[in-house]
């Protein structure tokens, strides 16, 4: 048996498993079996080569490298070659271009790696107050992109991003990889088809954030250009836990459990209550906040955000519950979460859709879904428009719980009505030379 008809196997083997554990019903398990046993694997010659690069393969919480990690699965994709790694630290540059081969180039300015010809699509997998200005930069130079989430720092960037998206036709894929799993579009296309009656309400379970600090001011490490790594953000002394896992907890980089959490699970909800391209009319928050001090974590670590959607349906992101996603109807309940689904009545699950009901865009794998759609031109599970939408809500909740009070929100317009305050929050300075905008 070849090598690649194993793997491919053990990969369709070990979904079903794990779909059957987390309480997918069998009329489900065989569904998703047809459609993997469908997926034919396409051979590629040498000219049909996608070259990647990746840019950004530092640490994350618990020793794992998210870009780095989401860079090995797309270079298992056939046809896929990494032939290049940029990051501002010299031991995760080295390690980096060491997983992929000794022909690896290896860069410290994400331009000069952009720069290259032969380069096809790119990884950031940077702290988020880099995403946007690279994602923009990348589009803008024939690149296509895979961008982890959450996408952006502030609301305007994800707007600016959309824009370049549809001015250069990139393919861009948001690295909200619970788009491609089936437990959570199962849940979605129970929500959308009318399971459990009309939609009431949405609770996105996240987890609290970290507090901590003051931490002491340290020299910059050997290797590691301070200065590159803040980019946009502003300057400031090094401390060691604004870097790797733990600048998640700093509003200059990221926006805590709101973005780092609920750029999953508001994502789908959004998909569950089929607002892909819309958002919350209304947004109202409690939280706790760290003591502002400029060395310790500032990011909300207790928060109950509550927004109301079209349809007079609430949506409440909370840190209280089990990590996941509830969905609260007239006639029912389901809950999905990485490690099971759940109904609150046997029949939700259990009695297959019919045929004419609404099914949800199929990806099994969110790395093969991005290099497939450079290849085929078709847009990602998770485009750059949705992923934006998606965060937008999470940032909402970010401005609000900073706001101190409720906003209300225009979503086509991408705009608070009638409150300029707010609406100066929805955009940050940049650190010169980096702009967005003129």
């Amino acid at each position: 048996m070849h090598h690649n008809d194993l793997s491919r196997r053990k990969f369709m083997a070990g979904t079903l498993a794990g779909l059957a554990a987390a309480g997918a019903p069998e009329w489900f398990l065989n569904e998703e079996a047809a459609a993997l046993a469908a997926q034919t694997p396409k051979q590629f010659g040498p000219n049909d080569q996608i070259n990647l690069g990746l840019i950004g393969a530092g640490g994350s919480k618990g020793g794992f490298r998210q870009g780095l990690g989401d860079t090995r699965n797309l270079a298992r994709v056939a046809g896929v070659k990494v032939v290049a790694v940029c990051d501002v630290e010299t031991v995760h540059r080295e390690e980096a271009a060491a997983a992929f081969g000794p022909e690896t180039s290896k860069h410290v300015d994400y331009p000069e790696l952009l720069a290259r010809p032969d380069l096809d699509a790119v990884v950031i997998g940077t702290p988020d107050h880099w995403h946007a200005v690279i994602a923009v930069a990348a589009m803008k130079a024939g690149k296509s992109v895979y961008c982890e989430k959450p996408l952006t720092l502030f609301i305007d960037e994800g707007k600016e991003i959309v824009k370049t998206q549809a001015a250069t036709g990139q393919t861009f894929q948001t690295g909200s990889q619970q788009r491609s799993d089936a437990r959570f579009r199962l849940a979605c296309e129970l929500v959308r088809n009318g399971r459990i009656g009309k939609i009431q309400r949405v609770v996105a379970h996240l987890p609290a954030g970290n507090t901590g600090g003051p931490f002491p001011i340290q020299p910059v490490p050997d290797g590691l250009e301070w200065d590159r790594w803040l980019g946009p953000a502003p300057m400031t002394e090094y401390l060691k836990e604004r870097t790797h896992g733990s600048f998640r907890h700093w509003l200059e980089y990221s926006g805590g459990m709101m973005t780092d959490w609920g750029a999953h699970h508001l994502d789908i909800t959004q998909w569950g209550l089929g607002m892909d391209k819309s958002g919350p009319l209304t947004i109202a928050a409690t939280g706790t906040r760290p003591q502002p001090d400029p060395r310790s974590y500032n990011a909300f670590t207790a928060f109950e955000v509550t927004y109301t959607y079209a349809g007079d349906i609430t949506v409440v992101a909370s840190n209280q519950g089990e990590n996941g996603v509830d969905f609260f109807g007239s006639d029912g309940q389901v809950f999905v979460s990485r490690g099971r689904i759940a109904a609150s009545k046997d029949e939700i699950l259990r009695d297959p859709l019919p045929d004419n009901a609404v099914r949800l865009y199929n990806s099994s794998n969110h790395a093969a879904n991005f290099i497939e759609c450079i290849r085929s031109r078709k847009d990602c599970i998770c485009s750059a428009e949705i992923g934006h939408r998606s965060v937008s809500v999470c940032h909402l909740g970010n401005l609000a719980l900073q706001a101190g009070r409720k906003l209300q929100w225009d979503p086509a317009k991408e705009q608070f009505i009638n409150d300029a305050d707010a609406n100066a929050m929805i955009r940050r300075e940049m650190r010169k030379p980096y702009s967005l905008w003129a």
